[in-house]
C-alpha cells in the first residue's frame, strides 16, 4: 500500500504533521512524573491518530484542526511532565515524603 494519501490536492498543500510520536512519549512521561493528570496527553493521541485518516479522506481542512489540537494537547501534557519532574526532584533533594512527615510532625 501507498503511504501518500490518494487525493492530489492533500498532496499540493504539504505535509501536516500528526505529532503522534510527540504525543506518545509526552503521555508516558507526564503519567508517570505526575500520575493521572498525565493522561491528559490521551487527547493528544486521538487528535494526532485522526490527522492522516483525514488527509487520507481528503479533508484537508480537518486534517489541520487535529493537527493544531493535537499540538495544543501535546504542550499540555508536556508541561505536565516538566511540572512532575520539578516536583519530583524537589521532593529528593529535600529528603523525600518521611521528611516531610517528620517535619509536620514537629510542628505540630
Amino acid at each position: 500500500m501507498s503511504a501518500t494519501p490518494p487525493f492530489p490536492e492533500a498532496q499540493a498543500h504539504g505535509s501536516i504533521p500528526n505529532y503522534l510520536a510527540w504525543s506518545i512519549i509526552s503521555t508516558v512521561l507526564a503519567t508517570c512524573l505526575c500520575c493521572p493528570l498525565g493522561l491528559v496527553g490521551i487527547v493528544a493521541i486521538v487528535f494526532s491518530s485522526q490527522v492522516n485518516s483525514k488527509l487520507n479522506q481528503g479533508d484537508i481542512e480537518g486534517a489541520r484542526r487535529s493537527s493544531a489540537n493535537a499540538k495544543i494537547w501535546c504542550w499540555v501534557a508536556t508541561a505536565l511532565a516538566i511540572v512532575g519532574l520539578l516536583i519530583n526532584i524537589v521532593m529528593f533533594a529535600t529528603g523525600g515524603m518521611e521528611t516531610y512527615l517528620q517535619m509536620m510532625q514537629q510542628y505540630q
